[in-house]
C-alpha cells in the first residue's frame, strides 16, 4: 500500500518511515504541557518535547525575542565578526556552570557540541606538548549523537552497526546498567568499582595515549542510568592523575533536569568540559554550546599566532542571532520562575508515582532522578525495541507522547508540569502497560 504523495519526501530520522508513513501521528500545535494532532486531539508531552522544553511550549516571551531579533539583525558570520548577544549569552552562560567553566563556544546541536568538544581536547594537548594522546574513552550503552565522533563515542550498537566504528581510537568502558540494580531509586549502591575500568584501558593503552573521557553523568538516551556511587568521583580522580581531560555530555542532564543547573553540581563532581544544547533555547532554536575550563581555553588561544585562527573549527550558524536571542529569553524565565526549584520540589513526587509501576507484569525495571525517568517495558517477542515501539504508538492513541529508546520508555516531563499531570501520564501508561500482553 502507497503513502499519501504529501508524505512521500520527507526522510525522518530515526523512525520505521514505511510504518510510519503507513499510520502516521502528526502534531500541528502545541501549547504548555499538550501537544494537538491536525485533527485538534490533545496529548499530554510527557517528554518535554525531545528533552528541550523545559519551560512548555508556546513561550511568548522566547517567541517575541527571536522574532525581534530577527527584524533586528537575522544572521552575521562569527567568522571574524560577531554580534553583542553572542557575548551575552556567552557570559549568562557561565553564570550556571560550575566555577572554573568560563569559556563558552556554540555549536547548533549536541552532536556538533560533541564533535567540538573532541577537537577541543586534542588542540589542548597538542599545544602542551602530548600530541600523542588521540584516544577517547567513552561507555557501552552511552550516546553522543550521530556526528562520526559521536557515532565512535557511542555506546548503543544501532548507532555503530550501519557506519562501522566512527572515528578510530575510541575505546569503551562497561556500562553500569547492572541486574541487581533494578528497582533502585537515586544513585544504586552497586557498581561503583566499574569506574576502574578506565585503569584498566589505560594500562592497556598507555594513560599518555588518552586525550578525554566522555561521560553522561546519567545516561539518557539509553533510558535513564544514573551513576553508581563513588563513580563519578573515581573517574575524576583518575583522570587527574593520568592528566586526562574529563567531558561531562549534558545535553539531557543539564539545564535544571536533576534540580541543578547542571548533572556536575547534583553530584559534586567538575568536569573540564561540559557540552550541552536542548533546553538550552527551550527547544525554539537549534543550538548546542560547550563550556571549557579556563586553563583549557587559555593554553590553546594563548599558544596561537596573533594574525590566525587558535581553533580550527565552527560552524556557518555558531552563535546565531535568534539562538542567542532564544537563549538570553530561556535563561532568564529559569531565573524568573525558578525552574530548578520547581524541579527539586516535584521530583520526589514524580519519583513516588513512577516507581508506582513497578508492580505492572510488563515493567522490568524502573530508575528515576530529578524529572528524568526510565521505565523498561518487558520483551515477548526475543526481537529488541519491539515492545518499546509498540507501546509509545498505543500511548499516543491513549493521548500521552514520550520518547522510547529500544524498550525503554523515557519521561522528561517540563518543569512547570503539576502533580495532577503527573498522576496523568502515570494512568495512561499504568493503561496502557496493563493492556500490553
Amino acid at each position: 500500500m502507497g503513502t499519501a504523495p504529501l508524505l512521500d519526501h520527507f526522510w525522518l530520522p530515526f523512525t520505521p518511515n514505511r510504518d510510519f508513513k503507513a499510520e502516521p501521528r502528526l502534531f500541528a500545535r502545541a501549547e504548555g504541557v499538550h501537544y494537538f494532532t491536525p485533527e485538534g486531539r490533545k496529548l499530554l508531552d510527557g517528554s518535554s518535547g525531545l528533552f528541550c522544553v523545559a519551560l512548555g511550549h508556546g513561550r511568548r516571551e522566547i517567541a517575541d525575542a527571536v522574532h525581534q531579533q530577527l527584524l533586528a539583525l537575522d544572521y552575521t558570520p562569527t567568522f571574524m565578526r560577531a554580534h553583542p548577544k553572542a557575548f551575552e549569552l556567552a557570559t549568562r552562560v557561565t553564570g550556571f556552570t560550575p566555577p572554573g567553566l568560563d569559556r563558552v563556544f556554540f555549536a547548533n546541536s549536541g552532536s556538533e557540541a560533541v564533535e567540538t568538544a573532541m577537537k577541543i581536547a586534542l588542540a589542548y594537548h597538542r599545544v602542551r606538548g602530548e600530541g600523542q594522546r588521540t584516544m577517547f574513552v567513552s561507555r557501552e550503552r552511552a550516546y553522543h549523537g550521530v556526528n562520526m565522533g559521536g557515532v565512535a563515542l557511542s555506546g548503543l550498537v544501532k548507532n555503530r552497526e550501519s557506519f562501522g566504528a566512527g572515528v578510530p581510537g575510541v575505546v569503551h568502558m562497561r556500562h553500569t546498567h547492572l541486574p541487581e540494580n533494578r528497582f533502585t531509586r537515586g544513585m544504586p549502591e552497586k557498581g561503583g568499582e566499574l569506574a576502574d575500568d578506565l585503569a584498566r584501558l589505560g594500562a592497556l593503552h598507555g594513560f599518555a595515549n588518552i586525550a578525554a573521557v566522555f561521560l553522561e553523568p546519567i545516561a539518557g538516551s539509553t533510558g535513564c542510568l544514573p551513576p553508581p556511587r563513588g563513580y563519578l568521583e573515581r573517574v575524576r580522580e583518575l583522570c587527574d592523575e593520568h592528566g586526562i581531560l574529563l567531558v561531562f555530555d549534558e545535553v539531557i542532564t543539564g539545564w535544571g533536569r536533576t534540580g541543578h543547573n547542571f548533572a556536575a553540581q547534583a553530584f559534586g563532581v567538575t568536569p573540564d568540559l561540559i557540552t550541552m544544547a536542548k533546553a538550552l533555547t527551550n527547544g525554539t532554536q537549534p543550538m548546542g554550546a560547550v563550556a571549557v575550563k579556563r586553563a583549557v581555553h587559555d593554553a590553546i588561544v594563548e599558544q596561537g599566532p596573533r594574525h590566525a585562527p587558535e581553533f580550527f573549527h565552527g560552524y556557518t550558524y555558531s552563535a546565531h542571532p535568534a539562538a542567542c536571542a532564544a537563549g538570553l529569553a530561556t535563561l532568564a524565565l529559569f531565573d524568573a520562575e525558578r525552574s530548578f526549584e520547581k524541579v527539586r520540589a516535584l521530583a520526589p513526587y514524580f519519583e513516588e508515582r513512577v516507581f508506582s509501576l513497578c508492580d505492572l507484569a510488563t515493567v522490568a525495571d524502573v530508575r528515576c532522578y530529578g524529572l528524568l525517568a526510565g521505565v523498561d517495558v518487558r520483551t515477548k517477542s526475543g526481537q529488541p525495541g519491539l515492545a518499546g515501539y509498540e507501546v509509545q504508538k498505543r500511548l499516543f492513541d491513549r493521548g500521552l507522547h514520550v520518547k522510547a529508546t529500544g524498550d525503554s520508555l523515557l519521561l522528561a516531563p517540563a518543569f512547570v508540569f503539576e502533580r495532577a499531570q503527573v498522576d496523568e501520564m502515570v494512568t495512561i501508561l499504568r493503561e496502557v502497560l496493563s493492556a500490553f500482553v
